[in-house]
């Protein structure tokens, strides 16, 4: 059994954790390698370990049978991009602030003995394929775990905003933006933004307004089998910015289709500790 082991270093400093749970790991037989999860900025002053040797991601994947992520939901998400391409299960230790797809928190790190003999199942989570098309072209293509955020940026201004289901017109509104969410998405931005908390292994699409300057901009819930569409308002010159999972922005002009669909493919969570959705929210939200 080989199980790849990416820790962000900001988050991880010195890779203590991971490279305690390499320990954990070799003691029960499995062949480990460490990689970092992207290359660090050139003249950065972070400490690493000079004796650990580092893989590259990309490659240290194939023929991997786990990928554990060490971070906040940021790294996994950042990571898991790779690992759903490869079909690997992720499995994510939280050394963020929340941590909603995290399995484990820092001190539950000798739990991972347990990938060893195999005592651990998997939960499937679904994905979106998000689309942003210039005159019936596509212009730009990602794939979302979480979400798909559209907001006016800096700039002190409001968007004007179609939202549609299948080319059908949902709503109409100005605001500051829009998140098209998973549910594994919907505790992230989509929450703040007022949207409800959907259980993960759901198959739906939400819809959450961002700061509506409308009383019937209200957030929805969608079956995955639509096709949501996003639009800037046509003839008006104003630029938005997308973001999927967090990532760079990409700069969306006036009349541009920002289309979201269910993706064939999905990410695979690693499912150690039994713990259900609910004794998760509870205790992220501080409510326990």
């Amino acid at each position: 059994m080989k199980i790849v082991l990416s820790p962000n270093p900001y988050r991880d400093r010195g890779l203590r954790a991971a490279q305690f749970a390499r320990r954990v790991l070799e003691r029960s037989g499995v062949e480990t390698v460490v990689c970092l999860p992207f290359e660090l900025d050139e003249g950065s002053r972070l400490e690493l370990p000079a004796d650990l040797p580092l893989g590259k991601l990309p490659q240290e994947l194939e023929g991997a049978d786990v990928l554990v992520c060490f971070g906040g939901d940021g790294t996994i998400l950042h990571s898991a991009r790779e690992a759903t391409a490869r079909n690997i299960p992720v499995l994510g230790v939280n050394l963020g602030s929340v941590g909603f797809m995290a399995e484990l928190e820092h001190n539950e790190l000798s739990l991972l003995s347990r990938l060893a003999g195999g005592r651990f199942g998997t939960e499937r989570r679904m994905m979106l394929d998000v689309t942003v098309r210039r005159e019936g072209r596509p212009v730009f293509t990602e794939l979302a775990l979480n979400d798909a955020v559209i907001t006016k940026g800096a700039v002190a201004r409001v968007l004007d905003l179609e939202v549609t289901g299948d080319r059908v017109v949902i709503s109409s509104f100005s605001g500051d933006g829009i998140v098209v969410a998973t549910p594994t998405g919907s505790t992230a931005y989509s929450m703040a933004a007022g949207g409800p908390i959907v259980e993960p292994t759901a198959e739906n699409i939400i819809i959450a307004p961002i700061c509506a300057h409308s009383l019937h901009a209200k957030p929805f819930v969608l079956d995955s089998a639509r096709t949501v569409g996003v639009r800037l308002a046509a003839g008006i010159k104003k630029t938005a910015y997308l973001s999927v999972d967090g990532g760079r922005a990409f700069r969306v002009q006036s009349g541009d289709w920002v289309e979201c669909r269910r993706s064939r493919q999905t990410t695979r969570l690693v499912k150690l500790t039994g713990r259900s959705f609910y004794e998760r929210i509870n205790q992220k939200l501080g409510k326990a």
